[in-house]
C-alpha cells in the first residue's frame, strides 16, 4: 500500500526473543525495526537473511520475508535473492565469525560486486553461539576455550578488509549507541550498491566487556568521533576536540590551543570518491585518535544486481536464438 506509515511494530514478529538478557543483539533489532519503519519500505518487501550465530536468529523476529541460512553463506543468499528479486529491500545479518572466518570470501565479493545488499556486521569478537572459541577479530593472545594460552595470530580489521575489497559504504556503531546505529541503518539501506554497518556488540557471557574501552559512559565521547557529513569532526564532552591534517597523517587537537582553530578542523566528507581519508579515518582504534562512528563512506558507483538486469533485458530483445548468435562478429569458412 503506498504512502503508508508503518511503526517499528509492524515490523516485529510474534516470536519470543532468544537471546541473554543483556545481550547487545537486543539493542541491534530495536534498531532495525525502527530504521525500517523510518524507511517506510512495507513488510512484504523486506527481507532478513542470516548464516549462523547467536546473531543470525534475527530473522525470526522480523515480520519480514526471512532466510536463515547455513555457516558463512549469507552473503551468497543474500545476493541470489537480490538479483532475483531487485525490488526487494535485504538485509543482511552476520557475526564475525559468521561473516569473516567461513564467509569470508562471500562478504569481499560481495562488496566487490557492490551488491545492493545492507550488511549489517554484528562484531563481539568471539563466538558466542558454539560456547566461546576465539574469532578472526579476537586480538593477538586472546585466551579463549579454543586458545588456552593465547592466540598466535592478528585478527582482521573489519573495515580494513571492506575498503581492500572496494567497498562503496562503510559505517560503524556501537551497540549501546542507538541512535547512531538506526542512523546508519537508514543511510545503508538508502545507499545503492553494498552497504556494510559495522556493530561492535557485547556477548555478557563469553566476551563481557570486550569494546568497554570503547563503549563505557564515563569516557566515550573522548574515545570516539561521530562522522556526520559535511559537519566538522569534533569530539570530546563539550566538542573541544577535533581532527586535522598533520602530513599525511591525521592529529587530534584541542580546539584553541596551539594555534589551532575551528577552521582547521576538518569537515566531513562521506561522498568524496577517493578513499584515502576514508580509510585513515575507519582505522582509528580509540587510542591515540578516537574510533570512528557514523556513516565513513558513502559513493556512488554501479550495483551489481542493475547491471545485470539490464544486461539480461539486453539479451532477451532477441526473438530467436540464431538472431542472438549472428549478432556479434560471424564469418563464414569456405
Amino acid at each position: 500500500m503506498e504512502n503508508q506509515a508503518y511503526t517499528p511494530q509492524d515490523y516485529k514478529s510474534d516470536q519470543s526473543v532468544r537471546w541473554c538478557a543483556g545481550c547487545g543483539d537486543h539493542a541491534v533489532l530495536n534498531c532495525l525495526h525502527k530504521a525500517m519503519a523510518e524507511l517506510g519500505i512495507p513488510p512484504h518487501m523486506t527481507a532478513v537473511i542470516s548464516g549462523i550465530g547467536c546473531s543470525s536468529r534475527l530473522p525470526y523476529y522480523c515480520n519480514t520475508y526471512g532466510f536463515h541460512t547455513i555457516h558463512g553463506r549469507a552473503a551468497a543468499v543474500a545476493t541470489g535473492f537480490k538479483v532475483a528479486n531487485p525490488q526487494m529491500t535485504v538485509w543482511q545479518v552476520s557475526g564475525d565469525g559468521d561473516g569473516l572466518a567461513i564467509g569470508g570470501n562471500h562478504f569481499i565479493h560481495a562488496l566487490r560486486r557492490n551488491v545492493d545488499i545492507n550488511i549489517l556486521l554484528l562484531n563481539n569478537k568471539i563466538y558466542g553461539l558454539t560456547k566461546g572459541q576465539y574469532s578472526p577479530t579476537s586480538p593477538r593472545g586472546f585466551v579463549s576455550k579454543s586458545s588456552p594460552y593465547g592466540t598466535t595470530e592478528d585478527p582482521f580489521v573489519p573495515a580494513e578488509l571492506a575498503f581492500g575489497a572496494r567497498a562503496t559504504f562503510f559505517a560503524r556503531s556501537i551497540d549501546v549507541e542507538l541512535d547512531n546505529t538506526r542512523r546508519c541503518m537508514v543511510a545503508a539501506a538508502k545507499h545503492r550498491g553494498a552497504a556494510v554497518t559495522e556493530i561492535l556488540q557485547n556477548c555478557v557471557i563469553f566476551n563481557n566487556g570486550i569494546h568497554d574501552d570503547i563503549a563505557n559512559r564515563e569516557y566515550r565521547a573522548d574515545r570516539t568521533i561521530t562522522l556526520v557529513h559535511g559537519e566538522k569532526m569534533l569530539f570530546g564532552k563539550n566538542k573541544e576536540f577535533g581532527l586535522v591534517q598533520d602530513g599525511f597523517a591525521l592529529k587530534a587537537v584541542k580546539v584553541g590551543e596551539d594555534g589551532y582553530t575551528i577552521d582547521d578542523v576538518l569537515t566531513h566528507d562521506a561522498h568524496c570518491q577517493s578513499d584515502i581519508l576514508h580509510r585513515q579515518l575507519a582505522l582509528m582504534d580509540g587510542h591515540s585518535l578516537p574510533l570512528a562512528i557514523g556513516v565513513i563512506r558513502d559513493v556512488e558507483a554501479p550495483a551489481y544486481n542493475e547491471e545485470l538486469e539490464a544486461q539480461v533485458a539486453k539479451v532477451h530483445k532477441f526473438d530467436k536464438l540464431r538472431d542472438m548468435i549472428l549478432a556479434g562478429e560471424t564469418w563464414t569458412v569456405e
